[in-house]
C-alpha cells in the first residue's frame, strides 16, 4: 500500500501519521499543500491533525482550499481512500467530502486526554480490524471537536451505518456522541481521536494499530 500524508502550515501530527502508516507496512510519502498533483500509485491519503493555517477563519477552512485540495477531492471522487484525523476531519468536512461540521467543544476548553470509544461498525476498510461494539481507548487533542449535524443528516448516518466510532463518555458535546463518520461509499473516514498516537506499546497503547492494519488488508484484496 502506498500512502500520502498531506502537510499544511501548522500541521503537527503529520509525522505521527506518517510513522503509523509506515509501521503498518505502507510505503509513505509526504505531500506539501502547495502541490497540485498527487504522486503516482497512491492508495490512501492521510490528512493529519494540527492547526492548519493557525485555525484562522474556521478550523480546516483555509486548508480545504489549498492547491492540493482539488487533487484530494478528485482522488476521493474516483473511489480513493482518505483518512482525516482531528484537524484532518475538519478539513474533510470543509471540503464537503464528509457531512456535518466541527464546532467549539461544549466546555469551550481544549481537551487532551485518552477517551473511550465504541466501534459502531466493522463494515469499512478502516474498522474491519475491530469487532462491532468493541471498546477501545484513543487520545483526543482538540478545541473544536464538537461534531454537529442536522436531524436529517443524522438519520442518514444512522440508517446507512456510517457512524464509525462513538464516545463512551462524550467529552465535547458532539451530536449523538459521534467521534468519527464515513462517507457514502465508506472510503473516506473522518475522526477526532488520534489512532496514530496509539500504534505501539511505547506510546502507552496499541488500540489504533488495528485501523492501519485493516487498511493494509483492504488493499491486499482490492
Amino acid at each position: 500500500m502506498k500512502a500520502a500524508v498531506i502537510t499544511f502550515p501548522g500541521s503537527n501530527c503529520d509525522r505521527d501519521l506518517f510513522d503509523a502508516f509506515a509501521k503498518s507496512g505502507s510505503d509513505v510519502v509526504k505531500v506539501w499543500h502547495k502541490e497540485t498533483a498527487l504522486p503516482e500509485g497512491i492508495d490512501v491519503i492521510g490528512v493529519p491533525g494540527g492547526f492548519s493555517f493557525g485555525d484562522y477563519l474556521r478550523c480546516g477552512a483555509i486548508a480545504s482550499r489549498s492547491p492540493i485540495g482539488q487533487a484530494v477531492a478528485d482522488f476521493a471522487a474516483r473511489g480513493g481512500y482518505v483518512l482525516g484525523v482531528c484537524n484532518g476531519f475538519q478539513v474533510l468536512t470543509e471540503m464537503g467530502l464528509l457531512p456535518g461540521a466541527l464546532m467549539r467543544n461544549a466546555g469551550l476548553k481544549f481537551i487532551s486526554r485518552p477517551v473511550g470509544l465504541r466501534v459502531e461498525t466493522a463494515d469499512s476498510a478502516y474498522t474491519a480490524g475491530y469487532a462491532k461494539g468493541a471498546r477501545i481507548e484513543i487520545p483526543i487533542a482538540h478545541a473544536e471537536g464538537n461534531y454537529q449535524i442536522d436531524a436529517e443528516g443524522l438519520k442518514r448516518l444512522r440508517g446507512e451505518d456510517r457512524v464509525a466510532f462513538r464516545y463512551t463518555e462524550n467529552p465535547n458535546g458532539a451530536t449523538d456522541d459521534i467521534a468519527g463518520v464515513l462517507s457514502e461509499n465508506r472510503r473516506v473516514l473522518g475522526l477526532m481521536p488520534h489512532p496514530e498516537r496509539v500504534v505501539e506499546d511505547a506510546q502507552g497503547g496499541t488500540d489504533g494499530a488495528a485501523l492501519f492494519r485493516a487498511l493494509i488488508g483492504a488493499m491486499a484484496v482490492a
